[in-house]
C-alpha cells in the first residue's frame, strides 16, 4: 500500500472521531496478543479430545466449526466498538492444533491396532475399534471351517527341556505357523501351548474356506521344514505336527463377561475337529467329509479310513490329504518306510492311552523291526503274567506308552516312549505296526544308529 494511502486512511480517521464521533481504532498490545492467539489454539486440541469417543462422527468437527464463527463474531463486534481484534493468527491456531491432536490420535489408534493385533486377527480388531456393536456380548450361528494343530509328542518333550528353552521352541514354531495361516486369511482363535486354533469363515465368511484351510494345512507342514533346520542347530530333537479340519455349525462371537471377553466359537463341531486331529501321526492331515464336500475338487485325497471319535453316536469317514492342485498346487512329501529285521529282538512294556489317561494294564513286546520312524511289533502270550490268557493287539490309531526292558546309558529301562498304532497290515495275526511320536534323547540316538548300521550292512 502506497504511504500517501496509509496516511490519508489515518487522516480519515482522525476526522471521522472528531466529527462524528466515531471512536479510533484500537488493537491489541504484544502482551495481550499471544495469549490470545494461545487461547484459541488450547480450544481447539481440548475439543477434539474431548469429543474423540463421541459415536456421532460428526461432533468433532462440527464443535471446531462453532469455535471458528465464535472467533468471527467476537472479532466483528469488536470491530464495531472500536478494536481491531486478530482473526487470522487465532484461526490458524484452532485449527492447527485441531488437526495436530486429529493426528495423534490416529497415530495412537495404529498402535492401538497393532498391539492388539498380536492377539486378535485384523478383521476381529477392526470390528471392535469400527463397529459400535463390535464390544457386545453374543454370537451368531455360522457354518464355518475349523481348523486344529498340535505337535506331536511335545508334551513328553517339554518336561525334559528348561521352561526358557521350551519357550522358545514354541515361540519359533508359532511364528512361522501364525505367518502362514495370516497368508490364508485364517482367524487364529487361540494359541494352547503347542497347539493352534484356526477359523475360517468367521469373522468374515468367504465361499473358499474350506479349500483355504486345506491349502494352508499342507503349507503349514512344508514349513515345518525351516522350523526343524532351526530346532536341529539348537541340538533339540525334530517336531513333528498333526493336523484336523472340520466344517460345520457353530456359534461366534464375543464371549466372556463385561469386564472380560474373548472372541471365540463353541459348539459340538470344535470338539469333533479336535477327535479328528488326535488320529493323525507326524506329517499327516486328516480332513472331515463335510469339509471335503465343500472344497473345491482340487484335494488330493491318499486314504480314508472309518473312525468312532468318542462323543459321536455314529461311524464317521476322514480322509487323509496328500496335496492341492490348482492355483495352490502344494504336495506332501511321501517318504516309505524301510523296514530292516533286527538281529535280537527288543523287548519292551507297554500300556494303552485312553485320552490323557494311562490304562494300569502294563503288557510286554518286542520290537521285531525298525524303520527311521517306526516299528513291527510282536506280541507272545507266554510273555505276560497272564500266559493264559490271549493278548490282544491294540486297535489302530491307538496311543502307547512304552519302555525298552534294555541298558542303555547304565539305566535298567528307559524314559518313557509315545507312539501310535497304524493301520499298515501285519505279516502275521500277533504283529502290528507303530509310528513313533516321541522319544526320549537316548533312544533316538541308540535307534538311529541302529537303523544306520542295518541300513549300511544290507
Amino acid at each position: 500500500m502506497a504511504g500517501v494511502t496509509i496516511h490519508a486512511n489515518a487522516i480519515s480517521q482522525i476526522l471521522n472521531a472528531e466529527l462524528e464521533n466515531r471512536p479510533l481504532i484500537k488493537t491489541f498490545n504484544h502482551q495481550l496478543r499471544w495469549p490470545w492467539v494461545y487461547f484459541w489454539s488450547l480450544l481447539g486440541a481440548i475439543l477434539i479430545w474431548l469429543f474423540r469417543s463421541s459415536k456421532l462422527k460428526i461432533v468433532p468437527p462440527f464443535s471446531l466449526f462453532l469455535a471458528a464463527s465464535c472467533l468471527v463474531t467476537i472479532s466483528y463486534f469488536a470491530f464495531i466498538y472500536g478494536w481491531w481484534v486478530p482473526v487470522v493468527t487465532p484461526m490458524l491456531g484452532l485449527v492447527g492444533s485441531a488437526v495436530g491432536v486429529t493426528a495423534y490420535l490416529a497415530q495412537n489408534a495404529s498402535k492401538i491396532r497393532k498391539t492388539f493385533g498380536r492377539y486378535l486377527n485384523d478383521e476381529v480388531v477392526a470390528n471392535l475399534l469400527e463397529s459400535p456393536e463390535g464390544l457386545k456380548l453374543g454370537g451368531q450361528r455360522r457354518n464355518i471351517t475349523i481348523f486344529t494343530s498340535d505337535l506331536r509328542g511335545f508334551t513328553a518333550t517339554s518336561e525334559r527341556l528348561p521352561a526358557e528353552e521350551v519357550i522358545k521352541i514354541i515361540n519359533l514354531y508359532l511364528g512361522y505357523m501364525a505367518d502362514v495361516i495370516t497368508d490364508y486369511q485364517g482367524t487364529i482363535d487361540e494359541f494352547m501351548g503347542d497347539g493352534i486354533l484356526v477359523l475360517f469363515g468367521a469373522p468374515t465368511a468367504r465361499e473358499d474356506d474350506a479349500t483355504r484351510a486345506i491349502a494352508c494345512a499342507v503349507a503349514m507342514q512344508q514349513a515345518m521344514e525351516p522350523v526343524n533346520q532351526k530346532i536341529t542347530e539348537m541340538g533339540l530333537p525334530k517336531l513333528e505336527m498333526g493336523i484336523g479340519i472340520n466344517t460345520g455349525e457353530v456359534v461366534v462371537g464375543n464371549i466372556g463377561s463385561e469386564k472380560r471377553t474373548k472372541y471365540g466359537i463353541v459348539g459340538k463341531q470344535v470338539n469333533l475337529t479336535y477327535r479328528i486331529e488326535s488320529y493323525t501321526v507326524g506329517g499327516q492331515i486328516f480332513i472331515s467329509e463335510s469339509t471335503l464336500k465343500q472344497a473345491k475338487p482340487i484335494i488330493k485325497i491318499i486314504g480314508e479310513r472309518e473312525v468312532k471319535p468318542k462323543g459321536v453316536q455314529n461311524p464317521i469317514t476322514i480322509y487323509e490329504v496328500g496335496g492341492i492342485a490348482g492355483d495352490y498346487n502344494l504336495y506332501l512329501k511321501r517318504e516309505e518306510e524301510v523296514f530292516f529285521s533286527l538281529a535280537q529282538p527288543i523287548m519292551f512294556e507297554y500300556a494303552v492311552l485312553d485320552g490323557k489317561d494311562i490304562s494300569n494294564t502294563v503288557q510286554v513286546g518286542k520290537l521285531v523291526q525298525l524303520s527311521e520312524n517306526a516299528a513291527e511289533v510282536y506280541l507272545d502270550s507266554s510273555l505276560n503274567s497272564n500266559s493264559d490268557e490271549v493278548v490282544l493287539i491294540p486297535q489302530p490309531l491307538t496311543n502307547m506308552k512304552m519302555n525298552l526292558l534294555i541298558s542303555i546309558n547304565d539305566a535298567e529301562k528307559t524314559g518313557d516312549i509315545y507312539a501310535k498304532v497304524l493301520e499298515k497290515p501285519a505279516p502275521s495275526k500277533n504283529s502290528f505296526y507303530i509310528r513313533f511320536t516321541n522319544k526320549p534323547p537316548e533312544v533316538e540316538a541308540y535307534f538311529d544308529l541302529m537303523y544306520k548300521s542295518m541300513k549300511k550292512n544290507k
